[in-house]
């Protein structure tokens, strides 16, 4: 028969059963089937994987967490499905679950300290008979028992292979978007102060410094687009920083450095 498990990405060895009947949820809270009370970024009440009401499929179902959670890079709004060997990020960064599902194992050797390393509260299980696919593999690789692409490249939190990119860029941004309006605000405001110019003057300058400060200030955004149309974001506070990711990426795929 099939069995279902979530396994740490980082220590394949520690995993968990999941149970058909009643799914598991994950989070913070000790009453959860997965308690993870260290883990950064995490709800009480995080995320659950459970099969779906037809019963023909698993699924991975966000509760309303604070951080999100993402399948294969991609934030779970509700409910998503899961094949084997899909990766479930819990938060922005917090821990690596990687689902699998397949033969169930049998015979000795049975690893019982099912995700121990980040203290969870769950019962140990057996190891699936296959080998755990090494690498971000996706669900078609997985189930061909295709090796993952060697050259992958790292944007944020995420790894993604060279091949599946299809463009890059750097956007710069204001920090600060409607500064200027709270500068005018301010001076329309400091107007009620000019018949008492020692208290004008001074707050018209001090305006002024922080609309020339704050003003100045940027963000700049790597926009790493993939061959599906999903786009992958990262920012960076220094351009030159992000003009060297973006033209490091566009040597691996081929492709002009020139903005």
């Amino acid at each position: 028969m099939e069995i279902a498990s979530l396994e740490l990405r980082d220590n394949p060895r520690r995993r968990v059963n999941l149970d058909p009947a009643k799914g598991l949820t994950i989070g913070r809270a000790s009453d959860n089937g997965l308690c993870l009370p260290e883990a950064a970024g995490l709800s009480r009440q995080h995320a659950q994987v459970r099969r779906s009401r037809t019963g023909n499929q698993w699924l991975v179902c966000d509760l309303g967490s604070a951080n999100g959670t993402w399948l294969e890079g991609v934030r779970v709004r509700q409910c998503r499905p899961l094949g084997d060997g899909d990766e479930i990020r819990l938060g922005s960064s917090g821990p690596v679950l990687v689902f699998r599902c397949g033969a169930a194992a049998t015979g000795a050797g049975a690893d019982t300290q099912a995700l121990a390393g980040l203290g969870v509260l769950a019962r140990p299980v057996s190891p699936p008979a296959s080998p755990p696919v090494p690498g971000p593999a996706k669900r078609a690789g997985a189930a061909q028992g295709a090796r993952p692409d060697p050259l992958s490249i790292e944007v944020g939190d995420q790894r993604l292979s060279a091949a599946a990119i299809r463009s890059v860029q750097v956007e710069s941004r204001a920090l600060y978007p409607h500064i200027f309006s709270w500068w005018l605000l301010l001076c329309l405001g400091g107007l009620l102060l000019l018949p008492l110019p020692l208290l004008f003057w001074p707050l018209e300058l001090l305006a002024l410094a922080g609309w020339m400060l704050l003003g100045a200030r940027k963000e700049h955004l790597l926009e790493v687009v993939t061959n599906d149309g999903l786009a992958h974001r990262h920012r960076f506070r220094n351009r030159l920083t992000a003009l060297a990711h973006r033209n490091g990426i566009r040597r691996a795929i081929g492709q002009s450095q020139e903005p």
